[in-house]
C-alpha cells in the first residue's frame, strides 16, 4: 500500500501584489509579494505554495502555467477596475491596477474552464464574480451607511454570517451560522456571475460567499480566513481538492511501487 506521505505534495499557486515595497538593502522597489498569513495555512494543510506575480497574458502564458498547478488561490488586495463590469468608478474606488486585474481575471477564467480547484479571498471572490460576468457594489456605506465591513487602518472586523443550508461552504464549515468571520472590504458582490450561487450573507444581506456548484472546488469568500489561524476548514478542504487533482494527474506514475508491494508486475 502507498501512503500519502510517499506521494508528492500538491502545488498551489497564489496570486500576488505587484507594488512598490520598502526593503532594507535595496530601498523602495517594485516587488511581487504576499503576506505570510496566506502562505501559512497552505503549508499547514500540506501543499507547496508558489507565487503567481502579475504579468502579461499574451502567448498563452496562463494556459501553459495552470496545468502545472494543482490549485489556485486568488487573494485580497486593491479594488477590481469597474470597467471590467461596465461601471463608472465610484469616488471611493481605488485607482485600477490594470496589470493585476488582467492577470487575475485570466487566471480565474482558465481555472474555471479547466476545473482547477480555486479559492477566492475578498478581492479574489469579487474577481471570480466579475470574471464570470457579474458586478460589484462599489461602496457599501452607500447602501446602508455602515462602515462595519471596513474599519480602516488595515483592521479586520469580526461579523456574523449565515450560510445557505446544503451549500458547499456550509458543508465544509459544518454549520449554517458563523459567529465571527474577519472582514475588511468596502465592496461586495452585486449581480451574480454566470453559474454562481450565493452561499453566505451578513446580517444586512451583503453576499459574503459564492460558489460554482458545477466545478469540483470553486469557492469565493468575502471574509479573510487567513486571519483566523484556528479556522482551517476552507484551506484544508481546498488543499484536499488540490491533492485529488494532483493524484489524478500523477498517480499512475507512482503505482509501480504499489504493484511491486502486492507482487504484481509493474508497467
Amino acid at each position: 500500500m502507498t501512503s500519502s506521505d510517499s506521494l508528492p505534495r500538491p502545488v498551489v499557486g497564489l496570486t500576488s501584489y505587484l507594488d512598490p515595497a520598502g526593503t532594507e538593502g535595496c530601498g523602495t522597489i517594485e516587488a511581487a509579494f504576499l503576506p505570510q498569513n496566506y502562505l501559512a495555512p497552505v503549508l499547514a494543510a500540506g501543499a507547496i505554495p508558489v507565487l503567481l506575480p502579475p504579468q502579461g497574458t499574451d502567448g498563452g502564458v496562463v494556459e501553459q502555467l495552470l496545468p502545472r498547478l494543482d490549485g489556485v488561490i486568488v487573494v485580497g488586495g486593491w479594488d477590481v477596475d469597474p470597467a471590467r463590469y461596465g461601471a463608472e468608478p465610484h469616488g471611493e474606488t481605488d485607482e485600477p491596477h490594470r496589470l493585476r486585474d488582467a492577470w487575475d481575471h485570466a487566471v480565474v477564467r482558465e481555472a474555471v474552464r479547466t476545473d482547477l480547484p480555486l479559492l477566492g479571498i475578498c478581492r479574489g471572490e469579487q474577481m471570480l464574480n466579475v470574471a464570470l460576468g457579474g458586478s460589484l457594489h462599489q461602496h457599501l456605506p452607500d447602501l446602508g451607511g455602515t462602515t462595519v465591513y471596513q474599519l480602516g487602518e488595515h483592521r479586520f472586523n469580526p461579523i456574523p454570517v449565515e450560510l445557505r443550508p446544503g451549500s458547499r461552504v456550509a458543508q465544509l464549515m459544518g454549520a449554517t451560522h458563523l459567529d465571527a468571520v474577519p472582514v475588511s472590504h468596502h465592496q461586495a458582490v452585486d449581480r451574480l456571475g454566470l453559474g454562481l450561487q450565493a452561499s453566505a450573507w451578513s446580517d444586512d444581506g451583503i453576499v459574503e460567499a459564492i460558489e460554482l456548484p458545477q466545478n469540483r472546488f470553486c469557492i469565493g469568500v468575502q471574509w479573510h480566513p487567513e486571519q483566523s489561524p484556528t479556522e482551517t476548514a476552507l484551506f484544508d478542504a481546498f488543499v484536499q481538492a488540490a491533492r485529488e487533482r494532483q493524484l489524478g494527474r500523477t498517480l499512475p506514475l507512482h503505482l509501480d511501487g504499489a504493484f511491486q508491494e502486492m507482487g504484481l508486475p509493474a508497467g
